[in-house]
């Protein structure tokens, strides 16, 4: 009898283990844990501590520019934005924390679109316009994507996204993440409107 109640045990535990292994290998699942996570506050943005119209306790490096086109084919090279506050993340559809982060900048993208002193760039790093535009369209996004047309400076895109900067309106990096983030806290508007306020 024990040795039954052993075995209906292994099996329900076996069963278990690979239902949790299908959710968490399962792409609309892992980036559904992953919101998750970071409404909780797991992936905060760590941004720069200053006030309004304070100078940025962080040094600021002067980037270099990058050409970008738009979903008409707009060309438009980075530099060109000085005077504004530039949010540019880099991204690709088969990403599942570019994916996850995406609602948050949405909300971030929504307070600030109607401001011109501040310019949303999402570069899709893989050139996939038709796959960008269905996943925007099946997760009611409706944000600017960009593609690059030139090398991205290494001081933007290392490597791994998603990958996220900001400029100043002076053109330099006053924020740089790697990996996901929520990017509509509190703090991370605050500091948006310290650089339009600089």
């Amino acid at each position: 009898m024990a040795e039954k109640k052993n075995n209906t045990k292994n099996i329900l535990s076996w069963v278990l283990i690979i239902v949790l292994a299908i959710l968490v290998l399962t792409p609309t699942t892992r980036t559904a844990i992953q919101r998750g996570l970071m409404k909780i506050g797991l992936f905060n943005p760590s941004v720069p501590k200053q006030t309004a119209g304070e100078p940025s306790a962080t040094p600021m490096v002067m980037t270099e520019t990058a050409t970008l086109s738009d979903e008409s084919g707009k060309r438009i090279q980075t530099h060109e934005l000085q005077g504004k506050v530039v949010f540019i993340n880099f991204w690709a559809t088969w990403c599942g924390p570019c994916r996850a982060e995406m609602p948050s900048i949405q909300k971030l993208y929504d307070k600030y679109k109607d401001n011109d002193k501040v310019v949303f760039m999402l570069v899709e790093i893989e050139h996939n316009a038709e796959g960008a535009k269905a996943f925007m369209e099946k997760e009611k996004l409706n944000m600017p994507i960009y593609y690059p047309e030139s090398e991205i400076p290494s001081t933007w895109l290392s490597g791994s996204i998603p990958s996220t900067v900001v400029l100043n309106k002076q053109g330099a990096l006053a924020f740089d993440h790697k990996g996901m983030a929520d990017y509509s806290t509190k703090e991370f508007e605050d500091f948006i409107v310290s650089l339009i306020n600089q």
